[in-house]
């Protein structure tokens, strides 16, 4: 409600509200979200990701006379291809926004992202935009692994697991 202050002039009281008070209301007005609903969605999809892999893999060991252990780059290089081709056509960020997570299977979840930062700054050129805004996310996922791999190897060298190979 305004109030008039000591120049005539009418100005609004202020309205504070403490921080619980905030969150309750906030809270209050927050809908509510499918939560069993969006694990069965992402499990299905993730699942199903899963499924094409394997199921490529057997597709190379069959046809191609490989082992397992040999069928396995190929295998995520198709799945990587089809990946950025269903991202090119728009249809995995469709299935993304209906499974959620499920779709952030690494190998097809970062091929996405990073085709997807790729198509979103192609207009900016092939440098400074396609490089520069497609490595932004990949070079925290890249420096994660080598770190990641950099200490799992110091583990090993000292419990006395690897490098015998030298």
């Amino acid at each position: 409600m305004p109030v008039q202050s000591a120049t005539g002039k009418k100005k609004a009281s202020s309205l504070s509200m403490d921080e619980k008070e905030y969150k309750k209301v906030a809270k209050k007005h927050e809908p509510s979200r499918p939560i069993f609903k969006n694990c069965v969605k992402a499990f299905l999809v993730g699942g199903t990701i899963c499924l094409i892999g394997q199921a490529i893999q057997e597709a190379f060991m069959a046809w191609m006379d490989m082992t397992s252990k040999e069928a396995a780059s190929p295998t995520v290089a198709v799945m990587i291809l089809i990946s950025v081709i269903l991202t090119c056509l728009g249809v995995y960020d469709k299935i993304a926004q209906w499974a959620g997570a499920g779709t952030a299977v690494p190998v097809t979840g970062f091929a996405n992202s990073m085709c997807s930062a790729a198509l979103e700054h192609r207009a900016e050129g092939l440098v400074l935009g396609v490089g520069a805004n497609m490595f932004k996310l990949a070079g925290s996922v890249i420096v994660f692994g080598v770190v990641a791999a950099f200490i799992i190897g110091i583990v090993y060298a000292f419990l006395g697991f690897g490098g015998g190979h030298l």
